[in-house]
């Protein structure tokens, strides 16, 4: 053979040679990282499958849940001091009945903005014949001011409200102004019309007020405005929102937010609560305040997540059931999940989103528009979770685990307030048909933005609330929105229990 063949025959062996080797790494880095990807989805399936266990709400397990509420209403009804529902006692004897006549002003005071509200009321016929309100931002240094400053703004407002009042609206001869105020802070009531406040929240720090008569601090900053009105009914919100249901509605028995927080009150029987001291009331019934977000048992499904939440916030212990079923926590959630995937599984790639890292940082509408995405490919929440993780690009596969995430919190969270009105109705006895086969309806009013606006989420909660009654007692059981009840409820129970009434 000639030397220059024997070169090139040894040239291309070592090509091949070569080629074969590069061949073989290529293969075996593929093949790491096929198994690198392998394993990489083994442990987001394995920490998926943890979630869907410790967040599996089965029936039989609300209906444990729902008994617990009954028994923990009693308690608090029977005013043991270890109850965790206060079942706090409103005052409010008189629902509206629709027959209400006259001019009646509300005062809608509960976060960093207040209403002023005014109705005319014109009777069953015409119901509300005209109603105005208007918002107003407190400045911020009033917040952390003094109690006279605070209450001396919010009189002045409502005042210079009064000067707008027009033709459309009729105060009779001889007839002072009438208040419902809605107060949605921490109060011991001591009366229709008078309440001490326990402490400020929701970013009020205000000194000399705490243990004071939120009624007569108002009262005393509107005689200094020269303003002629009296305060009827101190109301929370859940209160208002169930006197506004029921003006609409005389089937209305309980409302129940679902927003930011959670609470739920109902009409009880006046001889069923052993801690009423005072006479009978004429009507025999009685409004509760639940205070149902501090509810807690040990049969609420709390997985590592909602333990760690709970450690880690402003009220450790406090609020169980509210941060398992309210709009301030649901995202947390939610975020809390995705980072234990990119921690144990790299969901968003080899690096943890750093933004991912942050309290608080997914809100719970964000997670709802994510969760109602119904693109083919979820570029709508893969777009959320750039705009809100910086996340740039999210794989199809890591976009459905996170839709399935939001699917699992939201689904147990509304499972888990359906078990709460399921209580309420256990402990009314309208958990059943009537047994003289009436067709008594019992309406549960509902408000806040998170059953409003979160459809999965209300929808979800409905058809739970459905499984758990029966298709039977179901039919005779409905839920409705009760828009701006807070509003306008606190402005008729100022008129059904007007000084002036019959």
């Amino acid at each position: 053979m000639a030397k220059g063949a024997v070169v090139r025959t040894a040239v291309v062996c070592a090509a091949a040679a070569a080629a074969v080797g590069v061949a073989v790494v290529v293969s075996r880095r593929r093949r790491r990282r096929r198994e690198a990807e392998d394993e990489r989805k083994r442990k987001a399936a394995a920490v998926v499958e943890e979630v869907e266990q410790a967040f599996s709400t089965p029936t039989a397990l609300l209906r444990g849940i729902a008994d617990a509420m009954v028994e923990e209403m009693q308690r608090g009804l029977r005013a043991d001091p270890h109850a965790p529902l206060k079942m706090l006692i409103s005052y409010v004897d008189n629902l509206p009945t629709g027959d209400e006549h006259g001019l009646f002003y509300a005062l809608d005071l509960g976060g960093t903005n207040f209403r002023v509200i005014r109705v005319q009321l014109g009777g069953r016929e015409k119901r509300v014949v005209k109603q105005q309100y208007e918002e107003v931002s407190i400045p911020p240094h009033l917040m952390v001011g003094t109690s006279t400053e605070l209450f001396d703004f919010i009189a002045a407002e409502l005042e210079k409200f009064v000067g707008t009042e027009g033709e459309d609206f009729h105060l009779p001869d001889g007839r002072q102004r009438e208040l419902g105020f809605t107060f949605s802070f921490p109060v011991h009531q001591t009366s229709i019309s008078s309440g001490t406040l326990i402490k400020w929240t929701k970013g009020f720090s205000i000194n000399g007020t705490v243990g004071e008569d939120v009624v007569a601090e108002l009262s005393r900053a509107m005689e200094r405005q020269g303003l002629d009105m009296k305060v009827i009914a101190l109301v929370n919100d859940t209160v208002g929102t169930l006197a506004g249901g029921r003006y609409v509605d005389n089937d209305v028995a309980a409302s129940v937010i679902l927003g930011t927080g959670t609470n739920a009150a109902y009409v009880e029987h006046a001889n069923m609560i052993p801690k009423w001291n005072g006479r009978l009331p004429r009507s025999g019934n009685m409004v509760i305040n639940m205070e149902w977000g501090n509810f807690r048992s040990d049969k609420l499904p709390r997985s590592e997540y909602d333990k760690a939440l709970d450690f880690e916030s402003l009220n450790p212990g406090e609020q169980i059931y509210e941060k398992m079923i309210s709009g301030m926590y649901l995202g947390e959630i939610v975020r809390r999940i995705l980072l234990k995937l990119a921690h144990d599984a790299s969901l968003f790639g080899d690096v943890v989103p750093p933004k991912l890292e942050q309290l608080f940082i997914l809100r719970t509408p964000d997670m709802s528009a994510m969760h109602h995405d119904t693109s083919h490919d979820l570029k709508h929440l893969g777009a959320k979770l750039k705009d809100i993780l910086g996340v740039p690009d999210t794989s199809l596969e890591a976009r459905y685990i996170t839709l399935h995430v939001c699917d699992l919190v939201a689904e147990r969270g509304a499972r888990l307030a359906a078990a709460g009105i399921y209580g309420i109705l256990k402990k009314l006895g309208k958990d059943k048909l009537p047994n003289d086969f009436s067709q008594q309806r019992t309406v549960v009013a509902m408000d806040g933005g998170l059953y409003e606006h979160y459809k999965k989420f209300s929808s979800c909660l409905e058809a739970t609330l459905t499984d758990l009654l029966g298709e039977e007692a179901a039919s005779s059981v409905v839920v409705k929105m009760a828009n701006d009840g807070s509003g306008i409820g606190a402005a008729l129970l100022a008129a059904s229990h007007s000084q002036y009434a019959a």
